[in-house]
């Protein structure tokens, strides 16, 4: 038997159940009068006999009623798991959504730090080797203070030294300065012969 069928005798049960019930009800309100009286006279027999079929018939309505009422107890609870993994899959997702922004977020941070850090080491370098490139310069300068003193004392010793005489011998644009090194100066003003 389908469901359709079941579904279908049901319906056709109660509506004989109730079909019962209201027979009985319009025997009692149609049931004559007893003469100078309010009570009713009824076929007892009739009634008992419809209400016997009604009461025969309550216990498979009631069991079809309890069964459809835990079919919509199934049906409820389904559809709220339903909702609730619904709930579930929006709630992670939300959470999801948060972290990934709260991550983004601490990247920002993080490399703003970085490059804050790295531009404070790029002027911490520039710094000392600005320093270092100062100090090497200074040096430089020292030394060549010292070479200017140097020539200039050479140049100031060449010119007091006498010019050589006619007839002298071939290098006479050489002089001996007599400098402390001893070493030997072109001197370009006087010229080769």
């Amino acid at each position: 038997m389908t469901t359709y069928d079941r579904h279908a005798e049901r319906s056709t049960d109660s509506a004989d159940t109730e079909l019962l019930l209201r027979r009985v009800l319009d025997l009692v309100n149609a049931a004559p009068k007893m003469p100078l009286s309010s009570t009713v006279r009824l076929e007892k027999d009739e009634v008992v006999e419809l209400l016997e079929e009604a009461v025969n018939r309550l216990p498979d309505e009631l069991r079809q009623a309890r069964w459809l009422l835990k079919e919509r107890e199934e049906y409820l609870a389904k559809v709220q798991r339903e909702a609730d993994d619904i709930l579930a899959a929006a709630r992670e997702r939300a959470e999801r959504i948060v972290q990934r922004t709260e991550l983004v977020r601490e990247a920002q941070r993080l490399s703003r730090r970085i490059m804050e850090d790295s531009q404070e080491e790029a002027r911490r370098l520039r710094h000392e080797a600005e320093d270092y490139c100062d100090q090497k310069l200074a040096s430089f300068e020292i030394v060549l203070e010292r070479t200017m003193k140097t020539v200039q004392a050479g140049r100031e010793k060449l010119q007091v030294t006498p010019l050589a005489t006619p007839g002298a011998p071939a290098d006479a644009g050489i002089a001996d300065v007599g400098l402390d090194s001893g070493e030997v100066f072109f001197d370009q003003d006087q010229g080769p012969g």
